[in-house]
């Protein structure tokens, strides 16, 4: 598992896995970065399903609870087939972008 920490944002991301065992080392690894923003970087699956996406909607609302982002990014599914609790973007610069306005949102109480 990789971790690229910029600030208070930590992307991870993994190559040649499954996604089943990639959600297993970020669970392992949450302690380490349950005080950060997360970006999870899905570019080196080569398929998702929602299903897949689903996956990780307990973790995200776990995070979310704590007071932080959790943004998964992924070009290969469709944003219609997702519950609108689960943040899915097409980029890492759209995930950065989302993680700003939730921190201003956060910061002003809204």
């Amino acid at each position: 598992m990789i971790f690229d920490k910029e600030g208070t944002t930590t992307i991870v991301f993994q190559e040649k896995i499954t996604i089943t065992t990639f959600l297993e080392n970020l669970n392992k690894a949450y302690s380490k970065l349950k005080h950060d923003n997360i970006i999870v970087n899905l570019f080196s699956f080569k398929s998702l399903t929602s299903g897949d996406i689903l996956e990780f909607l307990q973790l995200s609302q776990k995070h979310k609870q704590g007071g932080k982002s959790f943004v998964l990014v992924s070009n290969k599914i469709s944003f219609d087939e997702l519950p609108d609790n689960i943040t899915v973007v097409p980029t890492i610069q759209e995930a950065k972008d989302i993680i700003e306005m939730e921190e201003i949102e956060r910061d002003l109480g809204i």
